[in-house]
């Protein structure tokens, strides 16, 4: 098989060639399928944040960072909450940081970390981590897997930060002091709005 068709030696049959051949001799075809693989957990993540701008430079401070997480049952919870800070720290790489240049013949610019900013300790926040109490019928014990889904939410949630303290909307990452100046600068409201939880 391959996309569409039928491989036989003598080349390839398309499958609407291959109904029609099947149709002038009386062959009737029939598949069985399905979609969405075998059953396994969801988990669920929310991020907030509250950061503060210097509009002259572009600064973004990051002054307070939550993260909710369901995990189902938490067994080893200093385990689970290192993943969770190491995923937002991960997230925040890329939210705020780490871009890949590609100059005008298609060449990556940023092939060294010289030139690829990554997020130094004293660029991370303490993150508060907060645990939902939830059980999984499938995960061992409960448990529920938490992989990269804590990187989801942070860039939104960041963006959505930066929304309520400058009024300004930003659509695109990372968002550099150079953007969030430009952005700024550009912009004809810039009176922030209240604060807003998200």
């Amino acid at each position: 098989m391959a996309e569409e068709a039928v491989l036989h030696p003598d080349g390839r049959l398309s499958l609407k060639e291959l109904h029609a051949a099947g149709a002038a001799v009386g062959v009737e075809f029939t598949a069985d399928g399905h979609f969405g693989g075998t059953p396994r957990s969801v988990t669920f993540n929310a991020q907030w944040f509250r950061v503060a701008v210097d509009p002259d430079s572009g600064e973004i401070r990051i002054l307070r960072s939550v993260h909710a997480a369901d995990a189902g049952k938490v067994m080893n919870p200093m385990q689970c909450r290192g993943q969770v800070e190491g995923g937002v720290a991960q997230a925040l790489g890329a939210t705020l940081f780490e871009n890949v240049r590609i100059d005008e013949h298609g060449a990556v610019e940023t092939a060294a970390f010289r030139r690829y900013r990554l997020p130094q300790y004293a660029d991370v926040p303490r993150t508060e981590v907060h645990f939902m109490e939830t059980a999984d019928a499938i995960g061992p014990l409960g448990a529920k897997s938490m992989s990269e889904s804590l990187f989801n939410p942070v860039a939104p949630a960041f963006a959505n930060a930066l929304r309520d303290a400058t009024g300004v909307r930003f659509t695109e990452l990372p968002l550099t002091r150079d953007r969030v100046w430009l952005a700024l600068a550009n912009s004809p409201r810039r009176t922030p709005r209240p604060p807003v939880s998200h």
